[in-house]
């Protein structure tokens, strides 16, 4: 059964740091690219950052570069989001999700996996 499964998410504060973990099982994320994706109430689904299959390179929307880092695993079988400074803006569900590309795509629909969402809240 192929799924992807976050986790990490969680309350912090203005500024404060949070990892989150995807992990898939049921195939291989060498081969795919992996995106993060957040949406938060009332605003459509945004991409946040994506890391390639054919090479590790890394992507990030203008909002989050220099804040957010993304990485792989392989031998896990899982990506990682660093995120740090976080603001208030940040918070929303935040989804991963794997594209059979070997490049980047922001585009929803070139994703095939989607996980179930971890909530991220940024506040005091």
């Amino acid at each position: 059964q192929v799924q992807l499964v976050e986790s990490g998410g969680g309350l912090v504060q203005p500024g404060g740091s949070l990892r989150l973990s995807c992990a898939a099982s049921g195939f291989t994320l060498d081969y795919y690219t992996i995106g993060w994706f957040r949406q938060a109430p009332g605003k459509e689904r945004e991409g946040v950052s994506c890391i390639s299959s054919s090479d590790g390179s890394p992507y990030y929307a203008d909002s989050v570069q220099g804040r957010f880092t993304i990485s792989r695993d392989n031998g896990k079988n899982t990506v990682y989001l660093q995120m740090n400074s976080l603001k208030p803006e940040d918070t929303a569900v935040y989804y991963c999700a794997a594209a059979p590309l070997g490049g980047s795509s922001w585009w929803p629909e070139d994703y095939h996996f989607w996980g179930q969402g971890t909530q991220v809240t940024v506040s005091s």
